[in-house]
């Protein structure tokens, strides 16, 4: 397997970028401390709209929202809503009680942003997590039955955990906490490579055509909030059938080694067989953003 970096381009006045997703010719971008969700095309990387996820004009007066306060979304996914409606679900990382919310924002139509409350969902699943380890949720993916979230656990090489929840009914609890139950949660633990010592975690992921593509980049920190030194960045398959990860270091063509640190990950296009076009983003821990292309081979 390669994993080379083809391009990099800066993303500015986009803050912080943690997760992207390509819905038609749109690609979109979050960032863990901005109140908007970033609208490119898709090809050219150009901005072309944005929207107000919630009202944050005086904490957002610098650029970004102060870390004791921003709702850290990391995790984004395109799914259908219950109601049939496609669209983008937002979850923030759940490392502090603040980052407990969410946005549900439809893919057509008025683009409206819905708060989806994420506490007693993320409560299932802190009863799920090792002695010692803070629920940090970095990534999100969907099959047809299945939402997959990542957490990030740094500084551990034996906490880079997986939970596999039934869609419909995670769903369900997220719309009517209330009238429906909480969703059985399975959990994998997978080992993830290191890079001089500190072990990568999970920091994004996408499903396509059957394929589970993963990024998981590594800091030299053992604090879930607190940023860390960047060493680089990996790309990766799991199969969750098989609880296998195969993962590959990013580097530019002449095999020098990536040092970004890759937030989020979506499938642009497939080249040939087993090899497809990856559009990255990252986030430089001071506010700046690139997103990046990449070429993924499997075989």
């Amino acid at each position: 397997m390669t994993a080379t970096i083809i391009s990099e381009n800066q993303l500015p006045g986009l803050p912080s970028a943690s997760g992207v997703e390509i819905i038609g010719s749109v690609a979109y971008v979050i960032g863990d401390d901005s109140p908007y969700l970033y609208q490119l095309d898709a090809a050219t990387l150009a901005p072309t709209g944005r929207i107000v996820l919630f009202d944050a004009a005086d904490d957002f007066a610098s650029g970004r929202i102060a870390k004791p306060i921003k709702p850290d979304l990391e995790c984004m996914v395109a799914l259908a809503w219950p109601d049939g409606r496609a669209g983008l679900l937002m979850l923030g990382s759940g490392s502090r009680p603040n980052r407990a919310r969410g946005w549900f924002v439809p893919a057509e139509g008025p683009q409206l942003p819905e708060t989806v409350d994420l506490t007693a969902l993320y409560a299932a699943l802190v009863a799920h997590l090792p002695a010692g380890v803070l629920l940090n949720l970095e990534a999100a993916a969907t099959t047809a039955t299945e939402l997959l979230l990542f957490q990030r656990t740094v500084g551990r090489a034996d906490a880079a955990l997986l939970f596999v929840l039934p869609l419909a009914e995670t769903l369900a609890f997220l719309t009517n906490p209330t009238g429906a139950s909480p969703p059985a949660v399975h959990q994998l633990i997978f080992e993830l490579p290191q890079i001089e010592g500190c072990p990568a975690g999970f920091s994004g992921a996408t499903f396509v055509d059957g394929l589970l593509f993963v990024s998981a980049s590594v800091e030299n920190t053992a604090d879930a909030v607190l940023d860390g030194a960047v060493l680089g960045s990996f790309l990766g398959v799991v199969d969750v059938s098989a609880h296998t990860a195969t993962f590959v270091r990013l580097a530019w063509a002449d095999g020098r080694p990536y040092f970004g640190k890759v937030e989020g990950l979506a499938v642009r296009q497939q080249l040939a067989d087993r090899q497809f076009e990856l559009l990255l983003v990252t986030d430089d821990d001071a506010g700046g953003s690139t997103a990046a292309t990449a070429h993924l081979r499997l075989s």
